[in-house]
């Protein structure tokens, strides 16, 4: 096989993976904060950025992916576990049902009126911990290899 073509096919693969990477970083940020009043949420919008690391993953080498996004992916497990629990029993130290949210109006600068939950922090703990999750079995599955 010619080496040589091999190299260009990486090249095009490389580039077009850093293009659609960021089309669907964008699209899952909008999955994120589409989740409180259509479908979408913490959930979908993990495993999109999940699949977006992917595909960078396939494209270049699980060396490259480190340096260029130095995640310990088990933290960020941790992390959004931590954020998911503490914003889901803060509704207990109020004398509420578990999980319930808060939620208020604010006048924010350029964005006018807006209605700020604290839904948001739990999916925020959710998204990290499926793209925490999801990453660590796609690298341990890749380096048993």
């Amino acid at each position: 096989m010619n080496r040589k073509n091999d190299q260009v096919n990486d090249v095009i693969l490389q580039t077009a993976a850093v293009i659609i990477f960021f089309i669907i970083i964008v699209f899952s940020i909008n999955l994120f904060f589409a989740g409180h009043y259509s479908p979408g949420g913490g959930f979908i919008g993990g495993l999109m950025t999940a699949a977006a690391l992917v595909l960078l993953l396939l494209a270049f080498d699980s060396k490259t992916l480190a340096n260029v996004l130095p995640f310990d992916y088990r933290k960020m497990t941790a992390l959004g576990l931590a954020i998911a629990l503490l914003t889901s029993l803060h509704s207990i130290f109020w004398d509420r049902p578990f999980l319930t949210h808060a939620y208020d109006k604010f006048d924010l600068p350029l964005l006018g009126e807006q209605t700020l939950h604290t839904a948001i922090a739990f999916d925020l703990g959710v998204y990290l911990v499926v793209i925490g999750v999801t990453m660590t079995i796609i690298q341990t599955i890749g380096e048993s290899e």
